[in-house]
């Protein structure tokens, strides 16, 4: 049986690993030793490892044929050493992984003003957690031009699910933009990229960029309002941007300064996939209700 190793067994991954199990041994780096027995009863082997630390990554080397890179990069800098410790272990081994998945983030391309994307579209990383993205890819992809590890970067827009809605968001009241000064934004189920992860272990060709992205095509508030009112909450007051900029925390605002419309055809066309839930009005009509 192929081994595959997760790296940030998180959400995402956890959704894949039932999709994964016929197929793999699955070995699961973690920091944390409190996170071993859960992850054992997960029918995962856990690996303690720390990104951050490359001396406790030694165990990595050969350990698996194929690699789902989940993890986040680190919270400040302009460099993802995390992806560069993780590179460097797995580089010690004479036998390199041979499929590698890793999930990035659609704001490399930063603001394109409403625009229509696709993977060609050059980058334009307006932030430093999109800039450390951006650093990660550029790695990992020189790194398979070298050695012949098959890499996917699957760019990755607003991830969502029953648990990850911005209901507290609505509860505080905090505003969305007028429609005329608001941004587009994109989306995924969480199921659904855990659905092309799988299949970009299987499909993907090698340094292939993928938009991760559904069919949705609305703004950030017409998002806020399919949200409130699925769970009969206010819909959230709109504001000009000018007086966003005094409402809004400025990590929240910089999501709303980026607007794009990301093409997801390459997705469905060389990764076979049909979506779950093509746009987010099926993902929040089938998430479950208040109680």
């Amino acid at each position: 049986m192929r081994r595959l190793l997760i790296i940030g067994c998180g959400d995402v991954a956890l959704r894949a690993v039932p999709l994964l199990r016929p197929r793999y041994r699955i070995y699961a780096l973690t920091r944390s030793p409190a996170r071993v027995a859960s992850l054992r009863a997960q029918g995962l082997v856990p690996v303690l490892g720390d990104l951050d630390d490359p001396a406790t990554l030694d165990g990595l080397a050969g350990i698996a044929h194929d690699v789902l890179h989940c993890a986040p990069p680190p919270l400040h800098g302009s460099r993802d050493t995390r992806t560069a410790h993780l590179i460097a272990a797995l580089a010690k081994a004479k036998s390199l992984p041979q499929h590698f998945v890793y999930i990035s983030t659609s704001g490399v391309y930063g603001d394109c003003h409403g625009a229509w994307v696709d993977e060609t579209r050059p980058l334009q990383p307006a932030t430093a957690r999109a800039q450390r993205r951006v650093d990660a890819e550029r790695r990992l992809r020189e790194w398979g031009r070298r050695s012949g590890v098959r890499i996917c970067v699957l760019r990755a827009p607003g991830i969502y699910s029953e648990a990850r809605l911005p209901l507290q968001r609505l509860r505080d009241g905090t505003p969305a933009l007028r429609a005329d000064e608001d941004a587009y934004t994109n989306h995924i189920h969480a199921d659904d990229l855990a659905r092309m992860a799988v299949a970009a272990l299987s499909y993907g060709t090698p340094g292939r960029l993928y938009n991760a992205s559904d069919d949705s095509v609305l703004k950030m508030g017409d998002y806020f309002d399919l949200v409130a009112d699925r769970y009969g909450l206010p819909r959230p007051p709109r504001v000009s941007r000018a007086e966003a900029g005094q409402r809004i925390a400025p990590a929240l605002l910089s999501f709303m300064s980026e607007s794009r419309r990301l093409s997801n055809h390459r997705i469905k066309r060389e990764l076979r996939l049909t979506l779950r839930y093509p746009t987010v009005r099926e993902g929040i009509a089938a998430a479950g209700v208040l109680v």
